[in-house]
């Protein structure tokens, strides 16, 4: 294997970039990005590491979760304590009802790239680049819209900036406390047959935190220390490359744009670029796992990804789907394991199971994506594996995007109030209702 460099990666075919007009305008973009200081640290880095390879062990869980697509215009406030605050409470769930410390990632101060499978698209006879998300251009269907503009590269990490600055201050501030009854709001469950048993669970975790109070003689949101990573598809090379740098009293190059970044299904090609890049940088990365990978390939590509087999070094995010998991997956998990490969498994139910509706709209079926949950305990169990944690599209808002649920949403109910442009996501009830339930199977319950 040739040695690795920062650029080494423009030697290899590169999927999913990015055609700009100016190249003068990119490369200033490019100079001014790495100019300014990194969004994370080194250390916060390996510590993730750390939790990961725990969660690859049993002895954690990882809840990664957030939007398909970040958009600058939801950079708020409002939006961001209401993402925070939807994964915090689904990981106080996890913990407590689990039995597992949880490990926090968020989609969420970066994950401004989305790949597509076409370059343009065509409306009313007119044809234009397709948007790839606000990372490279916008969403309006005109041509200055549409245009690829390098100053998006520098306005998607000042963004990333202030996304990261306030989710700081906000658990530095005692925002992780979220045991207070003013702040669950479990009406979506009233039509759950599992409706007393999810009460049951919160009246028994807020009495546990009462009395731990109690004992302590402090409230617990003093003594909390609550990690929370961040996460986007490594997708645009040039600003990966751009954000990534050897700090100090460190050996080896990290992407301090963000603390997990991970590899799509569209750009895992063991010869392409992504893969070059992300198998120099010291993060932990991830690893999009689709029903066409075959075991050679997976062995071949977690060897190139992870050659010393560094614990918690590589998360592979399997998204199957509920109808191909079961035919798939298991063949994979057993080649691993034969081959003692160290990684941390993780189940992504949102991307394989999406389907439209009759009128074009994109959703997703509670139902199915708790199958393929179900499926990958069953098969992991099965073959004396682990699995690590779970990957979700979903919005601590109450959006109208998923049909199925403890909430009853119907393909009627879909234009309530549907919101993503990209791929439809779990609302506040229906991400919380699968906290409980996967806390279920943790304990090995169904």
């Amino acid at each position: 294997m040739t040695p690795w460099t920062p650029d080494s990666w423009r030697t290899r075919p590169a999927a999913q970039q990015v055609d700009y007009d100016d190249p003068a305008e990119l490369a200033g973009a490019l100079a001014r990005l790495r100019r300014l200081p990194p969004l994370v640290t080194s250390w916060e880095v390996e510590k993730l590491k750390a939790q990961l390879a725990a969660a690859g062990r049993g002895e954690r869980f990882l809840l990664q979760g957030g939007d398909c697509n970040e958009r600058f215009v939801d950079c708020e406030s409002s939006v961001i304590d209401a993402k925070l605050k939807v994964m915090l409470m689904m990981s106080a769930v996890l913990t407590y009802g689990g039995g597992r410390p949880v490990v926090r990632v968020g989609r969420i101060a970066g994950q401004y790239a989305k790949p597509r499978s076409e370059g343009l698209e065509t409306r009313d006879g007119t044809t234009l680049p397709v948007y790839r998300g606000d990372l490279v251009n916008r969403i309006e269907f005109t041509p200055e819209a549409r245009r690829p503009n390098p100053a998006n590269l520098l306005e998607a990490y000042t963004r990333s900036a202030m996304t990261l600055n306030f989710i700081r201050g906000l658990l530095a501030g005692g925002f992780g406390d979220v045991h207070h009854s003013e702040v669950w709001d479990l009406a979506w469950a009233d039509n759950s047959a599992r409706s007393a048993e999810y009460h049951a669970l919160l009246a028994n975790m807020r009495a546990s935190v009462r009395f731990l109070e109690a004992t302590l003689g402090r409230p617990l949101a003093e003594l909390a220390n609550v990690d929370f990573y961040s996460s986007h598809e490594g997708l645009h090379l040039e600003y990966e490359a751009a954000v990534s740098e050897k700090p100090p009293f460190r050996d080896g190059w990290y992407d301090l744009s963000t603390h997990l970044p991970w590899i799509g299904e569209r750009t895992r090609q063991l010869d392409g670029a992504h893969v070059e890049f992300f198998r120099g940088i010291k993060n932990p990365i991830g690893v999009k796992v689709g029903p066409s990978m075959e075991p050679a390939e997976l062995l071949e590509l977690i060897r190139v990804l992870n050659p010393l087999d560094e614990p918690g070094r590589l998360t592979l995010i399997v998204r199957m789907g509920a109808k191909k998991v079961a035919e798939r997956l298991p063949r994979l998990v057993n080649a691993v394991k034969a081959a003692g490969r160290t990684v941390t498994w993780c189940c992504d139910p949102m991307h394989g199971n999406t389907f439209k509706t009759a009128d074009g709209t994109k959703t997703r079926h509670f139902d199915d994506i708790l199958a393929e949950l179900d499926s990958n305990f069953a098969i992991h169990a099965d073959a004396g594996s682990v699995l690590g944690g779970v990957h979700f599209e979903m919005t601590g808002k109450n959006v109208t995007e998923i049909v199925g649920g403890a909430c009853g949403l119907t393909e009627a109910d879909l234009a309530q109030n549907y919101e993503s442009d990209v791929d439809p996501r779990l609302n506040y009830g229906q991400a919380l209702e699968m906290a409980f339930l996967i806390a279920q199977r943790l304990r090995g319950e169904r």
